[in-house]
């Protein structure tokens, strides 16, 4: 079994036959199944790195805000389309004050 902590929430990644389960300890110390059979044939020290990037992905820190690409509208006619710049995201971390912004080129 291998214990995983991420954003202060404890994460356990246990082997089920040939396969992993990701489990979740609750502030009341009760259990929650996050998945289960995963990374079938895989040893531990993967299946913990895979299992991280699983827990990430399902329990992010925060989120992405994309605002508009001002500099490269799409123009049809007489009329602007301003789409989102993605290339600029700022990330708002949920237990922070501050957001991310991107650094310079």
């Amino acid at each position: 079994m291998k214990k995983i902590l991420y954003n202060d929430m404890q994460f356990s990644v246990e082997p089920s036959g040939d396969r992993w389960d990701i489990t979740y300890t609750l502030p009341n110390n009760a259990t929650a199944v996050v998945a289960a059979g995963l990374f079938a044939g895989l040893p531990e020290s993967e299946a913990g790195a895979r299992a991280l990037a699983l827990i990430k992905t399902i329990f992010p820190v925060g989120i992405k805000s994309v605002g508009p690409d001002v500099l490269h509208p799409n123009t049809i006619g007489d009329l602007k389309i301003v789409g989102p710049d993605v290339t600029h995201p700022n990330f708002i971390y949920w237990d922070k004050d501050s957001v991310s912004c991107p650094k310079a080129l």
